[in-house]
Formats: C-alpha cells, sequence, structure tokens
C-alpha cells in the first residue's frame, strides 16, 4: 500500500480549501444577481411610494395605473404603495405580455416580486382585470397577501353576456373579440372603444382620459387579456380562498333595467365565497374611483382598517 506523505496531504487539503472558497466567493456574487434576474418581471413595472404596511394596487384592462390618482394621494403618507402598470397598457410597452397567457403570467411574476421584495402578506387591490387577477392570486398563492379588495369584477366575466355561459362556450365569441382588435381600423376602433367607455365612465373629462389609456394600449395585449377573461371561470376555484376579500360594485340609474340586476349577479356568483363582503356603490359605472372617489376611499379605509 502506498503512503502518501501528510505534506503532501496538506497541500491538498488547502488547495481544495483555496477552490471552495473561490467557489464560495462566485457563489456569492452570482446567486444574488441570479436572483435579481428571475425576479425582475416581464409583464408588468413597478413604481413604490410611501412608506407603511404595504398595498398592491392593480389596475383594469387597458387601464393607466393614474387610474388610482386620488387613492395614491389619499394612502401614501400612511402606507407603502406597489403601484402596477401592466406590461403593453395605456402606452407601455408590451414586453413579456406579446406572449400569452398574460393574467396567469401576471399573478406568477407579482407572486414572484412579493416573494423577492420581501413583502409580508401585502394587500392587494385590483379594478375589473386587476380584481380577477388578484382572485387568481389568491387561489394559486394563498399565503402571500392578506386580504383583497376586488373593484367591480365578477370570477367569470362572461356571465355577464350571458347568465348561462360556461368558459367553453365563449370560446368562438372571446377568438372573435380577440381578432377584432387586431382587425378594426384605428377610426373604428376609436368609436367602439367611445362607446363602451359611455357605459364604463360617467365624467365626460374622466372618460375622455380613459379612452385615451384605451387607445393607447397595444392590441394584441389586450385582445389576448380580454380573451382570457371572457373564457376563464374562476367560480369553481372560489370556495378554496380563504382570503378576507371585499367585493365593491356599482350601480346607477343610468344602466336602465339592467340596474336591478346588477346586485343579484354579484351575490350569486360571489355565494360560495365563503369570507367575502359585497358593497355596493351607488352613482358609479365600472370605474368607482372616478365616478365616486369619495365613497370608494371610504370603502378603500374601511378595508384596510
Amino acid at each position: 500500500m502506498n503512503v502518501v506523505p501528510a505534506s503532501r496531504l496538506s497541500r491538498a487539503r488547502g488547495g481544495l480549501v483555496k477552490a471552495m472558497g473561490l467557489l464560495s466567493f462566485l457563489a456569492g456574487l452570482l446567486l444574488p444577481a441570479l436572483a435579481t434576474q428571475a425576479a425582475t418581471p416581464t409583464r408588468f413595472s413597478v413604481e413604490v411610494r410611501g412608506a407603511g404596511p404595504d398595498i398592491i394596487l392593480i389596475p383594469g384592462l387597458a387601464s393607466s395605473p393614474a387610474v388610482w390618482a386620488t387613492t395614491i394621494q389619499a394612502l401614501e403618507g400612511r402606507y407603502r404603495l406597489h403601484i402596477l402598470q401592466v406590461n403593453g397598457f395605456a402606452g407601455a410597452p408590451a414586453g413579456g405580455n406579446l406572449q400569452g397567457p398574460v393574467v396567469e403570467g401576471l399573478v406568477d411574476e407579482l407572486a414572484a416580486y412579493i416573494a423577492s421584495s420581501g413583502l409580508q402578506r401585502p394587500a392587494v387591490i385590483g379594478h375589473s382585470m386587476g380584481g380577477f387577477a388578484g382572485l387568481a392570486l389568491a387561489r394559486k398563492h394563498p399565503d402571500q397577501i392578506s386580504r383583497l379588495m376586488v373593484v367591480d369584477a365578477l370570477p367569470f366575466f362572461s356571465v355577464l353576456i350571458n347568465p348561462m355561459a360556461t368558459a367553453s362556450g365563449m370560446e368562438a365569441q372571446a377568438s372573435a373579440v380577440r381578432a377584432n382588435f387586431l382587425a378594426l381600423s384605428s377610426e373604428k376602433l376609436a368609436e367602439v372603444q367611445t362607446a363602451t367607455l359611455a357605459r364604463l365612465v360617467k365624467s365626460p373629462e374622466r372618460r375622455a382620459e380613459a379612452l385615451a389609456w384605451s387607445l393607447a394600449s397595444d392590441r394584441t395585449v389586450a385582445g389576448q387579456v380580454t380573451y382570457e377573461v371572457m373564457t376563464t371561470d374562476l367560480r369553481p376555484a372560489l370556495s378554496a380562498i380563504k382570503t378576507p376579500v371585499t367585493v365593491l360594485f356599482a350601480r346607477d340609474d343610468s344602466m336602465g333595467f339592467g340596474a336591478a340586476y346588477i346586485e343579484p349577479i354579484f351575490r350569486t356568483n360571489y355565494a360560495s365565497l365563503a369570507n367575502v363582503r359585497l358593497v355596493r356603490v351607488d352613482g358609479a359605472l365600472h370605474f368607482i374611483m372616478l365616478d365616486q372617489p369619495d365613497a370608494f376611499l371610504r370603502e378603500v379605509l374601511t378595508f384596510l382598517s
């Protein structure tokens, strides 16, 4: 049996220690960079304002973060606000949202953002598609958020088109809507969006603002998100959500005979969500924070208390 001299073993151990030390040093340099890279969102950007408990604000389809302007002004002195700009909406570059599915990707990247930023179960407030994404976040990542406010959104949008709708049954119609986003001329799209927003925002000034956001949005992203919301039914998952949820929904006499059906639709479609508080806001259309900013802020403060 060959005996390795002690001096050689010592040199070998010393070399191994140096090599391990070098690896540790390189890992210390590389791992934080890789973690930062992995946590960098491709589907949204974030502006952080204020200090205090964390709140995440998610705007709706084709909307700007400016939709939260009065809310931000009221809250940033007491809370740290994470204000999302969804890529492809309101003039922001489309980025990763050119690769669908958008909403699912948004939810997963938001969960990664919460984890990588060290946020301790923030509150989430989402309008329309943003509220829908909040429900999906509460279902898929239940331990990451403390509470959720859904602003005028249903767990299955298409029941507003057909109360008996199914996700698969809406496939053809949703595909046609998605295709129209790309097929319509700029003039025709502006005409359609103008008519649509007349049913969503009461104030002519704020309506013009929302219209500008919509027309500045990337058509591919807006069409894909519309398709996803029309063909995704979250109602079967509601019973598994334990996060406290507040749902604000709008009602206004300008809705005509449909105003009488708004509250029953919301109560029926959220019936299986155990920990939910439903709040009707009168005198508002879909953009509650624009139509009734004072009433909206009161409900936000109640939600956060």
